[in-house]
């Protein structure tokens, strides 16, 4: 194989894997659960299925605006600016994340992400979110496989920019 197609291989390999469990997993709550209240008290049909006790539960909702629900009804202008992030994306790993895995692979989960979360707003008009999160009252915002590995390369992107480059600061 030859060297320079390996890491194209791997970053559309992982982007890929994402898009594939994110699809999959969504297709099964979407066909296991009904819609969640996460209101709603135990026993209630609309109330959240516990997975882990109280602190994880599957809570199946439509979130047709942008990250943690903000920009409200959004998904046609969100779907469009998805393009663009994607885009951007691939730029990046064309320019930069060939040459250093670990930008490469925060990149390989960002394309995931965002192409997953892509497929739900122009498929079904919404992001299919399940995965509730929290102690009693105190619940993070509901996500999805999308959202998990976006927040993952953020975290990567994250490491990458403070660790020490090669000349002995941190990555520009």
């Amino acid at each position: 194989m030859r060297p320079r197609l390996r890491p194209w291989l791997a970053f559309l390999g992982v982007a890929g894997v994402v898009v594939i469990l994110d699809q999959l997993v969504k297709a099964w709550v979407a066909l296991s659960f009904a819609f969640a209240n996460a209101g709603a008290p135990a026993g209630d049909p609309a109330a959240p299925t516990p997975v882990i006790g109280d602190l994880v539960r599957i809570a199946k909702s439509a979130n047709d605006g942008g990250i943690f629900g903000t920009f409200g009804a959004s998904a046609p202008l969100l779907a469009l600016a998805s393009v663009g992030v994607i885009v951007a994306i691939v730029v990046v790993q064309a320019r930069r994340g060939v040459h250093d895995r670990l930008l490469g692979l925060a990149l390989a989960l960002l394309l995931g992400g965002a192409l997953g979360n892509l497929i739900d707003r122009v498929r079904l008009g919404y992001v299919l979110d399940f995965v509730d999160a929290g102690i009693g009252g105190w619940r993070w915002y509901t996500f999805n496989v999308a959202d998990a590995a976006i927040s993952i390369a953020v975290v990567l992107l994250v490491v990458h920019a403070l660790r020490p480059a090669p000349g002995g600061s941190a990555a520009a």
